[in-house]
């Protein structure tokens, strides 16, 4: 089978239209000298369903939306996600804008659980890390530094953010990671010092 988007030169291709997935992929083929057939839907449900009838060679999306598109196929351990990403399409939390304090418990929950993972916290174990001497780990659960005064939070606010829903590779792995029916692989969302690209700043 088909191991990367470079060899569907004259493939027909299933898309949604209107979206940015019609315009990425028609700059990729173009800079990659090669030719398609866009097969047009209107929805993203019109193009997996014509992509399941053999409408199309290949079904294009964001690639999250791809595997969460597999899975609805008649036969999901027929199709594959090729590696190539082509476009840089990021997803993240949105807040109101103009709610300052929303937007930076928001902002710093989000920090806290790649932090947690970082510092190998988790919902196992964050109780226990209460004694940890560690001053990151101390500064993370509330213990020692900023506490929880900045953002109107008790101080074990982040304790009980991993304690109640994980660290981060825990809520990946469980929404859709490797214990999800999704299995995405971390890719680029894994930390930083793990080949990816998550980052978070420290508690100080």
């Amino acid at each position: 089978g088909v191991k990367s988007a470079k060899e569907l030169d004259g493939a027909s291709i299933c898309i949604q239209s209107g979206t940015t997935s019609e315009l990425n992929l028609a700059d990729y083929f173009r800079a990659n000298n090669m030719e398609y057939q866009p097969v047009v839907f209107d929805t993203s449900d019109g193009t997996a369903k014509g992509f399941d009838a053999d409408r199309c060679d290949v079904l294009t999306s964001d690639q999250s939306q791809l595997y969460a598109l597999r899975v609805r196929l008649s036969k999901p351990d027929s199709a594959v996600v090729l590696p190539e990403v082509i476009s840089k399409e990021p997803l993240g939390p949105v807040v109101r804008q103009g709610d300052d304090q929303w937007f930076n418990i928001v902002k710093w929950s989000l920090a806290a659980m790649i932090n947690g993972e970082e510092l190998g916290l988790n919902s196992d174990n964050i109780k226990a890390q209460k004694a940890s001497s560690d001053p990151n780990v101390r500064r993370l659960l509330g213990i020692d530094g900023p506490k929880g005064k900045g953002l109107a939070l008790d101080d074990d606010w982040s304790l009980r953010i991993i304690e109640q829903v994980g660290n981060y590779e825990e809520i990946f792995n469980r929404n859709v990671g490797a214990e999800s029916p999704l299995q995405i692989e971390r890719g680029l969302n894994a930390l930083w010092n793990d080949g990816g690209i998550l980052y978070a700043p420290p508690f100080r």
